[in-house]
């Protein structure tokens, strides 16, 4: 997996160029999208949900990063749900999306909405709905939804590989990155509160353990003591192991992760860049301080905002099927 890691990173240098994403097409998103052609969507689309989240709570974090995979890469149209073709290696097949899970929470929601509303939802405006309601089901925040999304057609596995901010991206990068897409640095520090639930992989952050500058060190920035708990459940070629990034609360959706990080316990690079910048450091003191203060309240208002990147609405896209 290092070998992979460099080969993004050169990627990304060589590559990476920010998408001129038409955000004027946000306009033509609105609440109460459906309210004439499929008035019961939203109450489709969390009856569904929550049948898979009340026997698998742990899906919610796989449905958020979905939606937010979805939208950095061609913004939010759903392309991350289209399969490879013979002749095209889709999003599903880049390394940061490779461990996406609950497409079959998707498919099942999209299921019951054909059934009473044929043709009607597109699968990115599922994708927004299904990430709200999962991360409202395990106790986090809801907001309002605004619809109205179109699916696009075309689904690259090397545009997710260099458009997906890495989680060895120092704050530079992730700046960067985001404002590529028109999300600010408040934006960035509010949505990676994210990483409050779900697990990851060892591999995605065990050079900060065991290699760090290539001498067989550790990462400077990291407690040490959370090193050494983390050794004990990673070495140095694992695979396999799954890490909770919020250890004791990864269930839940909550500000620990505020906290977590002010201490220098961010599981990922990413995560510790955070306090590399006066913005974003400030609002992680300030959510482990408040407990979370208005966490709640600013991760809603990103959400919303996240979810209007790159948009198709009116008569681009389609209305895709299962």
């Amino acid at each position: 997996m290092a070998f992979s890691r460099h080969i993004v990173v050169l990627i990304l240098q060589l590559m990476l160029v920010p998408f001129a994403f038409n955000l004027c097409n946000a306009q033509g998103l609105k609440y109460g999208f459906y309210k004439k052609t499929c008035p019961s969507v939203e109450s489709i689309v969390r009856k569904t949900t929550a049948q898979f989240i009340s026997k698998a709570p742990t899906l919610a974090a796989p449905l958020l990063r979905m939606h937010f995979h979805d939208c950095f890469v061609r913004g939010c149209d759903g392309s991350v749900m289209l399969n490879s073709t013979k002749t095209n290696q889709a999003e599903r097949e880049a390394i940061p999306n490779q461990s996406l899970r609950g497409f079959q929470v998707i498919n099942g929601v999209k299921s019951a909405l054909e059934n009473k509303c044929p043709g009607v939802v597109s699968c990115a405006d599922i994708v927004a709905l299904v990430a709200r309601d999962a991360v409202s089901m395990i106790k986090g925040p809801y907001w309002k939804v605004p619809l109205g999304r179109r699916d696009g057609r075309v689904s690259k596995m090397l545009e997710a590989l260099t458009l997906l901010p890495p989680p060895f991206a120092n704050i530079s990068s992730l700046k960067s990155n985001f404002a590529s897409v028109g999300l600010n640095a408040k934006d960035l520090v509010v949505l990676s509160g994210g990483h409050t639930i779900g697990t990851s992989h060892c591999f995605a952050f065990t050079n900060r353990m065991y290699n760090f500058t290539g001498n067989g060190d550790a990462d400077p920035t990291m407690d040490p003591n959370y090193i050494a708990r983390l050794k004990l459940k990673c070495s140095p070629t694992d695979v396999t192991t799954l890490v909770e990034m919020d250890p004791g609360s990864f269930k839940t959706f909550d500000e620990k992760y505020y906290t977590l990080v002010a201490k220098r316990r961010g599981l990922f690079q990413s995560d510790s860049a955070l306090l590399d910048d006066i913005e974003t450091k400030a609002y992680v003191k300030r959510q482990a301080l408040t407990h979370g203060k208005t966490f709640f309240k600013d991760f809603g208002k990103s959400m919303v905002k996240m979810g209007k990147i790159g948009v198709l609405t009116g008569q681009a896209g389609e209305i895709g099927t299962l």
